[in-house]
């Protein structure tokens, strides 16, 4: 043990000797607080060559342990240090007091201490923060150590981890022109980081990866990272009428690709079942020929997903999910469709025939879908990871 701790504090050591940039990345929840990190990170690295940092790039993360998160950053040479992190829960009423209290002040805490005492032996030059509840021990550890916190806020409206957050950072990037809450004197609208390799697939590969059978345009499903079981719920119910015009891509979720599967093969026809392609998640190499062939998506309201959709120039109906935190998916969802690019459908007001006589509304008026694809693309960020690590590459001049 006494050896190993002498080897690390060697290479701590020889790393401030050849000048490291080391950047810590916090975040954790969902998806969408890691995948941005990626973005951010692969634009850093294109930055190598820069004299700012002649002695390399050094990335961290710290954040709740998460099997998804930990093989997506480790996929990118990104370091993965756990630490507790608490979560309040606005649902469940009296069944949620217990589990809220115990993570407000035993985990939390908990988690600032371990964020501290690794972070003491890291060292980092900042810390980039995605929010999320994840977020908190490193960015709370981070300011009692005085590292820069550098902030990114998806959505229109902060959750709790990003407002308190918002307080120790010095500068904040957003997604959305109208965010609340935070001072305006720190906000830089930017929008949502995306991973750029997204946007360069073939329609060709799209064939050949899901053998699509041409001949109808192409919807594709999306619930996000975990998938969205009412979305399931309520495809499968028109899923026989669709298919007769459509042929869809269905992102199920992991724990649901085999139920959905299994009922779509009872509820649609032999002839029309070969028009479904159900796939329990897009992996990125796979999802970017997929967008590459999708004439319309329908999708949950996540901030990266609107983003990656706009950026595209992709007609969508977006479908938020309303147990979101500060219902923060339907404030995006809006946001978004005020621009002409998509339109909205709230659950509450949702019907299965309602839903689809609306897609087939949409895909048969090509100067309605001209006019959202125009108005995706005049929305659209795709610069904001480049313009993001440029920023935390000049901050740390400074």
């Amino acid at each position: 043990m006494h050896q190993i701790r002498t080897e690390n504090l060697a290479i701590y050591a020889l790393n401030d000797i050849i000048n490291i940039m080391k950047i810590l990345f916090t975040g954790g929840g969902t998806g969408g607080h890691i995948l941005p990190i990626i973005a951010v990170a692969r634009e850093l690295r294109k930055q190598q060559d820069s004299p700012e940092i002649a002695g390399g790039l050094q990335f961290l993360y710290m954040g709740p342990k998460d099997d998804f998160a930990e093989i997506l950053l480790s996929q990118e040479g990104i370091k993965v240090y756990h630490a507790l992190a608490g979560k309040v829960r606005r649902y469940g009423g009296i069944k949620t007091l217990f589990p809220n209290l115990l993570d407000t002040l035993v985990k939390t805490p908990l988690g600032i201490l371990q964020a501290l005492l690794r972070m003491f032996m890291l060292s980092p030059d900042l810390i980039f923060s995605k929010g999320g509840y994840g977020s908190l021990p490193a960015t709370i550890a981070g300011w009692l150590l005085q590292v820069p916190i550098i902030l990114h806020e998806s959505d229109t409206i902060p959750g709790l981890s990003n407002r308190i957050g918002g307080f120790f950072a010095s500068q904040i990037f957003v997604a959305f022109n109208r965010t609340s809450f935070f001072s305006a004197k720190k906000m830089v609208v930017v929008g949502n980081p995306i991973r750029k390799g997204v946007l360069i697939g073939a329609k060709e590969e799209a064939q050949v990866l899901l053998h699509l059978k041409g001949g109808k345009p192409i919807i594709l499903f999306l619930g996000g990272s975990q998938g969205a079981q009412r979305i399931n719920d309520m495809l499968l119910v028109i899923l026989q009428e669709a298919l007769k015009d459509f042929e869809i891509v269905h992102q199920t979720g992991e724990k649901n690709f085999i139920q959905v599967r299994k009922e779509a093969g009872a509820v649609v026809s032999k002839e029309l079942l070969a028009y479904y392609h159900a796939v329990p998640f897009l992996k990125e190499q796979e999802l970017r020929h997929v967008y590459a062939a999708t004439a319309f998506i329908v999708s949950r309201a996540g901030s990266g997903s609107i983003f990656e959709i706009a950026a595209l120039g992709k007609p969508s109906i977006l479908i938020p999910l309303p147990e979101a935190a500060q219902n923060h998916q339907i404030q995006n969802a809006y946001e978004y469709a005020n621009t002409g690019a998509a339109i909205v459908l709230e659950e509450s007001n949702l019907t299965p025939h309602f839903f689809l006589e609306k897609l087939r509304y949409l895909v048969s008026n090509p100067q309605e879908l001209a006019k959202m694809s125009q108005a995706a693309l005049k929305f659209a960020k795709p610069e904001a990871a480049t313009t993001i690590a440029k920023y935390l590459i000049e901050s740390n001049v400074k």
